[in-house]
Order: structure tokens, then sequence, then C-alpha cells
């Protein structure tokens, strides 16, 4: 007998003389809370894309902004200021991004190993929503974004981001975009830790440099 059936078998001891409820399982939970705390309306899209990057920057993420037309020459830039050689590119990203850098592609395959990838110099991709009032970017492994890995592993992550479309101003807001059997990955700036003393490590678990591009329509 495992640990588990003992476990449980402890609980059904337990809960043998409480009477079974006859309410049925699927009983609608209310959701009248405030799903989020910013105004709506004209002009919001524009009050939302500053939270996002006012938060992000306060994670230490680094924001840029630009227009579509100027989305590949800024990647271009962004790479070589890095010193990057070798990029990482997931199967889906839009080919128009990367059509001015140098660095050489790397494809996300599921043979890669975690060397393989850690000796990757920048990873760029897509995402799946931003949160404003959090400064969070969350990665559903869509085709623009890959799998999970390569966003956890190389050291330098550019993620570019959709204004007003992919922008949402509360996690309540973003929840209702996202796939929960999906493999969602959920960041708020640069990988960063803290021992007892509040010292900050960053690195440890994830990319040591976020840069965030926000791609007004």
């Amino acid at each position: 007998m495992s640990g588990r059936d003992v476990v449980l078998g402890r609980i059904r001891r337990a809960l043998r003389d409480v009477p079974r409820s006859e309410a049925p399982d699927d009983v609608p939970v209310p959701r009248d809370y405030a799903r989020t705390h910013l105004p709506s309306g004209a002009g919001a899209g524009g009050a939302l894309a500053g939270l996002l990057a006012e938060n992000l920057a306060d994670y230490r993420a680094v924001v840029h902004r630009t227009g579509e037309e100027g989305l590949a020459p800024l990647l271009c830039r962004l790479l070589a200021a890095r010193g990057s050689a070798t990029v990482l590119v997931p199967p889906g990203l839009p080919p128009h991004w990367l059509k001015a850098a140098d660095p050489v592609r790397v494809h996300d395959r599921a043979a890669s190993t975690a060397r393989e990838l850690d000796s990757v110099d920048s990873v760029v991709t897509g995402c799946a929503v931003a949160i404003a009032e959090t400064g969070t970017i969350v990665l559903d492994g869509g085709p623009g974004q890959g799998r999970r890995r390569i966003t956890l592993i190389p050291d330098h992550h550019i993620c570019v981001v959709r204004v007003p479309e992919q922008v949402v101003a509360s996690v309540p807001e973003a929840l209702e975009r996202l796939d929960p059997a999906r493999p969602l990955t959920w960041i708020s700036g640069p990988s960063a830790t803290s021992d007892i003393e509040l010292d900050r490590v960053e690195g440890v678990h994830g990319p040591r440099t976020l840069e965030v591009v926000l791609v007004e329509e």
C-alpha cells in the first residue's frame, strides 16, 4: 500500500459519519469582485500601455516602444548591442521581425539539450497577453512563443507585445484570454531571487536580461 492510499484511507474513515451534500458539483461560483482598478473606454489603451511600461521598468525589464515599421530595425539594433551571434527563433515567429538581423538563427527543436539552449545568445518571442497592473508578460507556448524552456534557459530574452491588442488591465482579464490547459509562463521582469539578507541575484532560474518591445498599432 502506498503512502497516498494510506492518507486517502484515513480521510475516508474520518468522513464516514459526515452526511453527503445533495448540492450539485457544478454550483456557479460568484465572480462579482472588482475585475480591474483602471478606467475603461476611449483612450484607455494608451493609459494601459503606459502603466505596463512603468511596471515592467519597475521590475528591471528594459522597455522599448516602436511602431510596426520600426520593429525589424529595432530588433536588429538590440541584438547588435547585445553582441548576439545566435538568436533562438520559435517556429511561428513572423519572418519579417528579424529580416534585418545578422545573428545565426537557432530553431526551437524538441531535441535541443539544456546545454545547447544555454549557449544561445538571445531569444526573440511574441506573447499571449500582457497585464498592465502587474507588469506581467504571459506566454502560452503558441507558435510565436515556442516551448517554455527556450525563454527559461537563454540569458537574454526579447519579448514583443502588440499594443493595444495584447494588453489588458488586470489578472482576471488576462485569465479570460488564456487556456488553462496550455503551458503558461508568467514573467514579471528578469529572473531574480533574494537570500535571507535580501541580496538580489539575477539570472538564477531564467534570463538575466528581459527586453520588452511594445509595438503600437
